[in-house]
């Protein structure tokens, strides 16, 4: 992919590191898209969006949906422990028992973890929440029944401007999310099916 104008301004190292997350080979389940990154997080960003087997083009997928945001300060934040900053969004429905699970929190970060760490992903300073959202419809809603999410954030600080690693364990960890067979060797899945409501 040729560079934009604007892209010929950037400094060379997160040039080097867009140039890598567009290398990333994410699953093919999974579409990533290049979004408009925000401007007030730092003097850089790069900004992908993914959805998993999504019905319909450039809508939210119904069984995955996520965002992937790379920031850079040459100033190197003292919050950050360095001039990168990776910040992503996992979002997935879940069936209702699922979601009643007690450890669906902790799962969640570890397949993160997991999946980080199974393709070599450098990184330090993570951090991250892991919420379970239960809803039940009522009045004109009330024919949605039960239903669940899981939703997943987190941020931490790549070592160097290789992040391909990164942006491809971030898109194992939404396919997974979404109940889809994992790649990694030795994990397992939450549940077989996604159902949707309505």
């Amino acid at each position: 992919m040729p560079e934009s104008p604007s892209e010929s301004h950037l400094p060379p190292e997160f040039q080097a590191a867009i140039d890598a997350a567009r290398r990333a080979a994410t699953r093919p389940e999974l579409i990533v898209t290049e979004i408009p990154a925000p401007g007030s997080l730092a003097p850089h960003a790069l900004a992908l969006a993914a959805d998993v087997s999504p019905s319909r083009h450039g809508s939210d997928s119904d069984f995955g949906t996520g965002r992937f945001i790379l920031l850079y300060d040459e100033e190197e934040p003292e919050e950050w422990g360095g001039k990168f900053r990776i910040v992503c969004f996992a979002q997935a429905p879940l069936e209702t028992e699922i979601g009643l699970d007690p450890f669906l929190a902790d799962v969640a970060w570890s397949w993160l973890v997991d999946a980080l760490d199974a393709r070599g992903a450098q990184y330090s300073a993570a951090s991250g929440t892991a919420t379970k959202i239960l809803s039940t419809g009522f009045g004109e809603l009330s024919a949605q029944g039960d239903g669940a999410q899981i939703e997943l954030r987190a941020s931490w600080t790549p070592h160097d401007h290789n992040v391909a690693p990164h942006v491809e364990g971030w898109g194992e960890l939404l396919c997974m999310l979404a109940g889809l067979p994992p790649t990694m060797e030795g994990v397992s899945m939450l549940t077989p099916k996604r159902t949707r409501r309505g």
